[in-house]
């Protein structure tokens, strides 16, 4: 800030000065200097590209007490049929992987629990609107 003369710079040299330097029409700088534009193309772009399937504390403990431990091809198989089901407006769906019975639910890309062959001798599901057999 320079002052010329004795006299002050006005509050909107000010403003200008220091609020408008940087910034790009139509994007403000958020503080850690990453627009607000940039960032949400950043998530949506990321939720659109990753299509990741996570899993709930409860389906982690299932598949931890039962000792089933998936491969890369399962994982990518039960992200292929969440997506499959996720294209036919399914919400709460049963997938199937191999010998492996999954609930998802898919606008939240999670599944609820798993099951093995072995518990689901009875072959009834409940609390699903659709199923994916992979």
């Amino acid at each position: 800030m320079k002052i010329q003369g004795s006299s002050f710079p006005s509050i909107e040299q000010l403003q200008d000065q220091y609020l408008n330097a940087g910034r790009a029409k139509g994007s403000v700088p958020a503080p850690g200097g990453v627009s607000f534009q940039d960032i949400l193309a950043g998530k949506t772009d990321g939720i659109q590209q990753s299509g990741e399937i996570k899993f709930s504390k409860h389906a982690a403990n299932r598949l931890s007490d039962r000792n089933i431990e998936l491969t890369e091809d399962q994982v990518e198989r039960l992200n292929l049929g969440t997506a499959r089901a996720s294209a036919k407006g399914i919400s709460e769906s049963l997938v199937i992987v191999d010998s492996l019975a999954f609930i998802v639910s898919v606008p939240n890309q999670t599944v609820i629990t798993a099951m093995d062959q072995a518990e689901t001798d009875e072959n009834v599901f409940t609390n699903i609107d659709g199923a994916v057999i992979i």
